[in-house]
């Protein structure tokens, strides 16, 4: 039986009255999406967008082999990882082999909030500690536990500020923060031994340290060079564990690097993957040392009702085999050395792109002016006008001035083309002139 069309008026008077009033939706005009496929949208009208912000999709919006995985896991069976089942397995043994060594113990989680949630519990356990150290705006799940450490939540709208145990250092941007030019990467891991003075001083030690490879609510932020293992190793010496969230920038679409960290020459204690695993589905992981995990496993049972079922296993490894099949780290390094080149060129001609940067694809564009203020309504206007010629584009960063580009893998140089040839008709239209 076919489910009869409802306007978008209606879904969204419905939406009003009936869902969370914290619900938000994206664009001005909103729109009902129908279908996917590959790197494309579709709504109910027939319009195909292209899609640059949906890094979930990351092998492409219904991927038909993905899909098959989980259709033909479905109809045998789903349970919960009591019983005995062979994709559990066969999903870490896809997982660890794109991991270090170090990092042998796999948890399966149903989110990246769960993962990240997990990780803390795991610090806890394993260090005795509960005091976090996390970057300004930084972001990392909407649970409680996950809220009390993201800047970019208890900082923001709404929020109440930073709990007793966490601790804030400033967001590591070479670009416009605290630190720029020569030494920035030392000066920012500075900071973080600041924070790991602050909490001796109060007689207590470090738990751990969490970021992002690229930190992404705050702007996209490529960590500047040597900050991310002189952080760990301050943290380390404090006896703190350090956690590396990949749950936005890992599985390959950095292009050079599997895993964010890797960027870095660093090892973590814990790794915290989500979006791309399940390629839409409730799927995630937290990866750990033998160490961490023999001293949470304290007596008290870890259980998670859908976390590593038969269904979301077999997605996960699927979408794990279409990277490697695909070539598609390959793919997103060519990709994202061709758009940055072509990034770089459009700021020659339109001087309130103030930088271009990130890895593969996973790449921001922030907007400013002549003084290096941030531009918020032309940020705004752009992603919008981007959606009227079909391409979908989002926006992030404290100041809300970074343009997002993180599109499914599977995105062309095409693709790339006419992203540029419109990012470029739009950035000369008299809004957006400085």
């Amino acid at each position: 039986m076919e489910r009869q069309a409802t306007s978008n008026s209606d879904i969204i008077d419905y939406r009003k009255q009936h869902l969370g009033k914290s619900l938000s939706l994206q664009y001005k005009v909103p729109i009902k999406m129908v279908r996917g496929a590959g790197q494309y949208l579709m709504d109910q009208y027939g319009r195909k967008y292209l899609d640059t912000v949906n890094n979930v999709a990351h092998v492409g919006h219904e991927h038909p082999d993905v899909v098959r995985a989980g259709q033909e896991q479905m109809a045998l069976i789903n349970t919960n990882i009591r019983y005995l089942h062979e994709n559990i397995n066969a999903l870490a043994k896809e997982l660890l082999e794109t991991l270090p060594p170090e990092l042998s113990v796999l948890h399966f989680v149903n989110s990246g909030s769960e993962a990240n949630e997990l990780a803390i519990r795991m610090v806890k356990a394993a260090t005795g500690e509960k005091d976090i150290i996390a970057s300004e705006v930084g972001y990392h799940g909407n649970s409680n536990m996950c809220i009390d450490i993201s800047s970019y939540k208890f900082d923001g709208k709404g929020g109440r500020g930073a709990p007793e145990h966490t601790h804030i250092f400033p967001l590591p941007d070479a670009f416009r923060g605290k630190y720029r030019g020569e030494n920035t990467g030392e000066s920012y891991a500075e900071e973080v031994k600041v924070q790991i003075d602050k909490i001796h001083a109060k007689g207590r030690g470090v738990g751990a340290f969490i970021i992002e490879p690229i930190i992404s609510c705050g702007g996209q932020i490529e960590l500047p060079e040597g900050f991310l293992a002189k952080a760990y190793q301050y943290v380390k010496e404090a006896g703190g564990l350090c956690i590396s969230d990949e749950v936005q920038v890992g599985c390959g679409r950095m292009g050079s690097t599997f895993w964010g960290f890797q960027l870095h020459g660093v090892i973590p204690d814990i790794v915290t993957i989500g979006k791309p695993l399940g390629n839409g589905h409730p799927l995630a992981a937290v990866a750990c040392t033998q160490e961490v995990a023999e001293k949470f496993a304290n007596g008290m049972e870890y259980f998670n009702t859908f976390g590593g079922n038969p269904v979301s296993c077999a997605i996960g490894a699927e979408v794990l085999r279409v990277v490697q099949r695909g070539k598609l780290q390959a793919h997103a390094l060519e990709m994202g050395t061709y758009l940055k080149q072509q990034l770089n060129k459009l700021s020659k001609d339109f001087p309130i792109i103030g930088d271009v940067r990130g890895q593969g694809l996973f790449l921001g564009l922030e907007l400013v002016d002549y003084k290096m203020e941030p531009l918020a309504a032309q940020t705004d206007y752009l992603a919008n006008r981007m959606k009227d010629h079909g391409i979908l584009m989002s926006t992030d960063g404290p100041d809300h001035n970074v343009l997002k580009i993180k599109p499914p893998m599977v995105f062309s140089q095409e693709n790339a083309e006419e992203l540029i040839f419109y990012l470029g008709k739009i950035l000369g239209e008299d809004f957006m002139k400085l």
